[in-house]
């Protein structure tokens, strides 16, 4: 199996926020994480990513939320989207 990409998509939320959704499922997990999958959720203000869920090599799993990085536990891709809506709200309401 090839790296097959699952989600690319790109919605604007205001002429200053945007959110970038980017999920693919690898034949096998990256270095640092225990699933099949690779992603990057991004939401961006002012040019400025805000708040970011993604998985790096060797980094594992994990959010950026500003200037703060934490472990995030991944279930599934599903939860993952859930959890990153959840978190854009909450930043959206604080804008």
């Amino acid at each position: 199996m090839k790296a097959e990409p699952l989600l690319d998509e790109r919605h604007v939320l205001d002429a200053r926020t945007f959110v970038e959704i980017v999920v693919w499922q690898l034949p096998r997990p990256i270095c640092g994480s225990d699933h099949p999958f690779k992603y990057r959720l991004a939401l961006v203000v002012d040019s400025v990513c805000v708040l970011r869920y993604d998985n790096e090599v060797g980094n594992g799993d994990h959010r950026h939320v500003k200037d703060r990085e934490e472990s995030y536990r991944f279930t599934d891709t599903d939860a993952l989207l859930a959890d990153f809506w959840r978190d854009v709200e909450k930043m959206e309401l604080t804008k």
